[in-house]
């Protein structure tokens, strides 16, 4: 892969940042996580420009309350370091494989993300990425042999 511009490390962590004041909101992470995936705030950052690009997370995360006309309080929570890493890693995946913010939470789910951070968190985000495909590839494999 090119080497990851100024700019779109800066994009993974404004989406990190998001991450993590959903969870300082309160907000349910699973639901947030998921709506934010399939939203159309996340489709915006998957183009290749769009000016919520550069917003800033807390218009962003305005953007998505609107968008799926109120997120969830309370629920399961995820520690902040979880929701960073989740939030920079889904956008860094994009980057990584072009893939799209939808497929990519197909593959790698909310539950997933957080049960996978203690062993991957540490990685190179594109060896966590090609291990969180290879897991999905396997379970695939096992349940549809």
């Amino acid at each position: 892969m090119e080497y990851l511009t100024l700019e779109k490390r800066q994009l993974c962590d404004i989406q990190g940042r998001l991450f993590e004041l959903a969870q300082k909101a309160d907000l349910d992470c699973p639901f947030f996580i998921e709506s934010f995936m399939n939203s159309k705030t996340a489709a915006a950052l998957d183009d290749v420009y769009d000016r919520l690009q550069w917003v800033g997370e807390e218009y962003l995360l305005e953007e998505l309350n609107d968008e799926v006309h109120g997120l969830k309080k309370a629920g399961a929570t995820y520690p902040l370091e979880v929701m960073y890493w989740t939030g920079y890693l889904y956008r860094y995946w994009h980057y990584y494989t072009n893939e799209y913010s939808r497929d990519i939470y197909k593959i790698a789910d909310a539950r997933t993300m957080n049960e996978c951070w203690l062993g991957f968190h540490t990685f190179d985000s594109e060896m966590a990425i090609d291990d969180l495909k290879e897991i999905y590839r396997q379970k695939n494999i096992l349940d549809n042999p």
